[in-house]
């Protein structure tokens, strides 16, 4: 970790799907690092104010909030520039923001798969496409696509996800492979089950179809997945977020970064 805990003062980070959850957690690591924040989702403002102030008074930092369905170029443009009013630029783009349906593929609606390819891929190529620019220009980027052990793994009724999780793993590859002469880097974190709002509501509807207890559902939950048996910490992906964003982060570049209690590895 760099001794410097504010080391990210003076920066600018855009992190999508913000208004909660995982993404909510790489906002605060990063504003305690120093980094004002843009925060993106598809909520109406007010919803998310509340975050905003809490980021804003723990960290010191200046914090704002766009609402955008980033399934729309137009508005994920109008996000890209009410980023830049933070601080002229963005330097740290955290590709967070996801879609996703269930269904096997036969019946998988069309409207459904359009948009987990426009927002979980196409609006982290585009996000990537306009702020590149500005990140060469100032010496220093940090990109992170989020993908997920699904990315590396089938399952059914969740071709989009799986799908669109591949992708972006390509996507990485691709964008670290053009940025190797500079100290501009692109990673895909990949998280195994995290308890996020998501996951709490799937594990009280598993509780309330089963009668199972808060520990056991939760075990029931991730059978099959972390042999950890326990779900993956939000700090513990933040902080290899923090890691890659300091000097440790100029020699990698590319990664993709498993953080899921040994899933990948079972």
């Amino acid at each position: 970790m760099v001794n410097d805990s504010r080391f990210l003062t003076g920066r600018s980070a855009l992190v999508t799907g913000s208004s909660g959850g995982l993404g909510a957690a790489m906002a605060h690591a990063l504003a305690s690092a120093g980094a004002n924040i843009m925060l993106s989702d598809i909520k109406p403002k007010t919803e998310v104010e509340s975050v905003c102030r809490e980021i804003a008074s723990r960290h010191g930092v200046r914090v704002e909030y766009f609402s955008a369905n980033l399934a729309r170029l137009s508005e994920l443009e109008q996000l890209i520039a009410a980023a830049r009013g933070l601080s002229g630029t963005v330097q740290l783009l955290i590709n967070n923001a996801v879609v996703r349906h269930f269904a096997p593929i036969e019946a998988f609606p069309v409207s459904r798969w359009d948009d987990a390819l426009a927002v979980n891929v196409s609006a982290a190529f585009h996000a990537t496409r306009l702020l590149l620019p500005e990140m060469r220009a100032a010496g220093y980027g940090r990109i992170f696509n989020m993908t997920s052990v699904y990315g590396l793994r089938g399952t059914p009724n969740r071709v989009d996800y799986v799908t669109t999780k591949a992708a972006v793993q390509g996507l990485t590859r691709a964008i670290a492979m053009e940025n190797m002469d500079g100290d501009l880097t692109c990673h895909a974190l990949c998280p195994g089950s995290v308890m996020t709002p998501a996951s709490d509501r799937r594990v009280n509807e598993l509780m309330a179809q089963t009668g199972l207890s808060r520990t056991a559902a939760e075990a029931r939950f991730l059978e099959g997945k972390q042999p950890s048996g326990r779900f993956v910490s939000t700090q513990s992906v933040t902080q290899v977020l923090l890691l890659l964003c300091g000097p440790a982060g100029r020699d990698m570049n590319g990664a993709i970064l498993p953080i899921d209690g040994g899933w990948l590895a079972s």
